[in-house]
């Protein structure tokens, strides 16, 4: 049986696609699926999943039109068949040969509805270390947490992160929820992984690094930020409110809203107008508050 499915989207990566496939393909567990989901790439990826398709029979590869990140998880998510899930971006890579091996058998061992760990940034042109991203420092190794506490915990010490990729899932977990990823967005991780765990009663920390996220400049994250970035945040805190109304979303909403609202004092005037009054409208100042929201304009 599988043990762990690799699901993996892709657009237009062709130049990091060798690099991640072959972490993948090099790890000490081998009973795993790699679902390569081409998600409408105009450059040379197809070519490149084919390739290793072709030297190995675990690559899954589904071909769609371009329908963005969301969509290409959700369709990779219809193949899976492992018991457990690893969402990886398709530019990052696997940086132990052991990473999928301990994941597996630390998550097993404490029957885990998903397990966290750490990982480092680099940039794409010079692999120059950028940081890291450090958090299961704050709890214990081989201790079961409930999902509330941990976000608690991660709110009160600004070291909240939602990236998908540093989670192993438990595939039965998931299923249970029905949880997909909202279609058209950005920043639908944010919206993801706090449902996944608010959800969840059995969270544990494995205390390695064991991704090496790719920082571009081209991708998704390292564009310019706009007021899509912020109606997106806004969707997500729409959405939330739809599955819980409790104090820890309200505080979550508290913590993203302002941030995003500070932030989005570089985005043009002329897009602050519509993006306010959503916010206004949706009574979502009451997260903001009046320090960002004077930021904002000016």
């Amino acid at each position: 049986m599988v043990k762990v499915s690799v699901i993996l989207p892709i657009y237009n990566v062709a130049p990091y696609l060798d690099e991640t496939f072959q972490s993948i393909l090099c790890q000490t567990l081998t009973d795993i699926e790699i679902i390569a989901v081409n998600d409408g790439s105009t450059d040379d990826s197809e070519e490149i999943i084919r390739k290793y398709q072709q030297q190995d029979a675990r690559i899954i590869s589904v071909t769609q039109n371009n329908q963005g990140l969301s969509c290409a998880r959700n369709t990779a998510l219809r193949h899976v068949t492992g018991e457990y899930i690893y969402m990886m971006d398709s530019d990052d890579i696997l940086s132990s040969p052991n990473a999928l091996q301990a994941c597996y058998e630390y998550a097993e061992k404490n029957q885990a509805d998903f397990i966290f760990f750490d990982a480092e940034r680099f940039t794409d042109h010079d692999y120059k270390h950028i940081s890291d991203i450090q958090r299961t420092h704050l709890v214990d190794e081989n201790k079961k947490y409930d999902g509330e506490f941990l976000l608690n915990l991660m709110l009160d010490t600004k070291l909240h992160n939602s990236v998908v990729w540093l989670l192993l899932i438990n595939t039965n977990f998931l299923k249970k929820l029905h949880l997909t990823f909202y279609p058209g967005i950005l920043h639908e991780d944010e919206l993801f992984t706090t449902i996944l765990t608010l959800s969840s009663s059995s969270v544990f920390a494995l205390k390695e690094s064991y991704v090496k996220h790719r920082i571009r400049s081209t991708s998704i994250m390292g564009k310019k930020y706009s007021d899509r970035n912020m109606n997106c945040y806004l969707t997500v805190a729409d959405e939330l409110l739809k599955f819980r109304q409790t104090p820890i979303v309200h505080k979550f909403l508290r913590y993203t809203l302002s941030a995003v609202f500070t932030t989005g004092r570089k985005i043009p005037f002329k897009q602050k107008s519509a993006v306010f009054w959503r916010a206004m409208r949706s009574g979502y100042l009451k997260y903001i508050g009046w320090k960002p929201a004077i930021t904002f304009w000016l």
